[in-house]
């Protein structure tokens, strides 16, 4: 079977929220020594086309969810595999959560297995994380990057806040905004360093940053 017919399938797959299908393309493909990261960005395509149904009215909140589940079984299969590619141990800390008024977080727990992947420390806030709460960790836990997550328009209201506040305390570290409905005006408004709107871009922002 060709690579792009079993990419095209795994995409299909996981839009379609077949979980079976979808573990058996990943095994095959990871016999097939094919890139992690590759199979990475198949999932995260698939999963824009379950939020695309979703925002059509085509999914219910429990097609999100199963969206989800079907990522995290995708990525204990993938994970061990990603770590033999890795050679070393990366050093940095990264600050994360998704912002007050905001419980998303699908997009962010993918953000954080893919960093995990890499042996960067990740603390993860949770969801709905008030800026004062963003800054009190940040204080006691010293990070090298803060990630602020959100999907809904009233998280980049939070995420001004956020970074306001940062900002107006002397906190100089790079922060990044992540969510996939994220625009360069979005960007602007918030006053962060950086945006991305796919989990293994900001992994490879976060990496560079670090060095």
């Amino acid at each position: 079977m060709s690579r792009m017919k079993t990419q095209s399938q795994l995409i299909s797959a996981i839009a379609n929220l077949n979980e079976e299908l979808a573990l058996n393309l990943i095994r095959e493909r990871l016999a097939e020594n094919d890139d992690p990261l590759n199979l990475i960005a198949n999932c995260q395509r698939g999963l824009q086309r379950v939020g695309e149904r979703y925002a059509q009215h085509k999914y219910y909140l429990s097609g999100l969810i199963m969206g989800g589940e079907i990522f995290y079984e995708v990525m204990e299969l993938i994970q061990p595999a990603m770590e033999n590619r890795i050679s070393g141990t990366s050093s940095g800390k990264i600050l994360l959560g998704t912002v007050e008024s905001d419980i998303h977080d699908l997009g962010k727990n993918m953000f954080k297995l893919l960093l995990s992947c890499y042996k960067l420390t990740v603390y993860d806030l949770g969801v709905d994380v008030t800026p004062e709460e963003f800054l009190r960790q940040a204080k006691k836990l010293q990070p090298d990057i803060l990630g602020l997550s959100g999907l809904i328009t009233k998280a980049y209201d939070s995420m001004r806040e956020t970074i306001g506040l940062f900002r107006q305390e002397g906190y100089q570290i790079p922060i990044v905004i992540g969510g996939s409905q994220l625009s360069e005006e979005v960007f602007r408004y918030t006053g962060a360093d950086y945006w991305v709107n796919e989990a293994d871009v900001g992994v490879k922002l976060c990496l560079r940053l670090l060095k």
